[in-house]
């Protein structure tokens, strides 16, 4: 173990906690931290590792540090604006391994601040949720320098399997969002497509069946429509608010590099209507619900 490098992970949510728990399956040493220190507390106890009493103290002590967080703005915070901050503690050589799905400028913007004081950031993104976060099988997307990438892919492949490079810091966040983007748009026509097939006299079980066996496969007909939607569950464990934000980050890039993303500007568009027709805390599954608003009806449901 004392080959490796000695990990602080700030965010131990939803998807922190079972990345975090997949490092210290492996052998690091984990300092954990959280804006609910009860929850740190919690992990140290049922999982392992330390929950330092400050996120100075946090990067004071460690080789590399993740930070898993909901926005830029919260990373922004955490890392140098609050008086108790990562960079307040941080030591040259340190690498900042940001693996949140934020805002790409933002992100280059902190990595000049971790720059000035020695140390080095990359970004991180991930997909594939909290099932493969669980066992460690996270499909990771990393932007940043080469050799920086090389010394932190110990701890990157002890959360994921497939470490996709990008380019340079900031391209793992504007992948994943327009990864996001993508699935999003996907899960979208799906959804209408079973309910034509429904309204038609389909069963929408027996399409998500065929849709696998034909060209209409893709994450949504394998992974959400059975699970999430018909089964009416709604509990992916991945946020509608979230989604609007990555959606949001992804015509933001479209913007900045003058792309006429017309579908993308209605998907988006629909994505927030939803979320602010179920409000606060909705699964972004339910995304379907609008669409079934629109149609009348509901899936599965005779």
């Amino acid at each position: 173990m004392s080959d490796k490098p000695t990990v602080g992970f700030v965010g131990v949510g939803n998807m922190g906690w079972p990345m975090a728990a997949c490092l210290v399956r492996a052998g690091f040493t984990v300092h954990v931290n959280d804006s609910r220190s009860e929850v740190a507390n919690n992990f140290v106890q049922q999982v392992g590792g330390f929950a330092p009493d400050s996120l100075r103290q946090l990067a004071a002590g460690s080789d590399v540090i993740v930070t898993m967080l909901p926005t830029s703005k919260i990373v922004s915070h955490v890392l140098a604006e609050a008086e108790d901050s990562i960079l307040a503690g941080i030591r040259p050589g340190t690498i900042v391994i940001e693996m949140s799905s934020g805002e790409p400028s933002v992100t280059k913007g902190l990595a000049e601040k971790v720059a000035a004081l020695g140390g080095h950031l990359i970004d991180a993104p991930v997909s594939g949720g909290v099932p493969r976060a669980k066992t460690g099988q996270l499909a990771i997307m990393v932007g940043g320098d080469a050799a920086i990438i090389d010394r932190a892919l110990p701890v990157l492949e002890g959360m994921g399997t497939s470490i996709l490079r990008t380019g340079g810091v900031g391209s793992g966040q504007a992948m994943k969002a327009l990864n996001n983007l993508v699935s999003a748009g996907g899960f979208l026509i799906g959804i209408e497509a079973l309910l034509i097939g429904q309204r038609f006299g389909l069963d929408p079980e027996m399409m998500v069946d065929v849709l696998n066996a034909a060209t209409g496969m893709n994450n949504s007909t394998q992974k959400k429509f059975k699970q999430f939607v018909l089964s009416r569950k709604f509990d992916s464990g991945f946020s509608l608010d979230l989604l609007v934000k990555d959606l949001s980050i992804a015509m933001g890039v479209g913007r900045e590099t003058g792309t006429a993303t017309p579908f993308a500007a209605l998907c988006r568009e629909l994505t927030t209507a939803t979320a602010m027709m179920l409000g606060p805390g909705a699964d972004h599954t339910e995304l379907a619900r609008l669409s079934e608003k629109l149609a009348g009806e509901e899936l599965g449901v005779k």
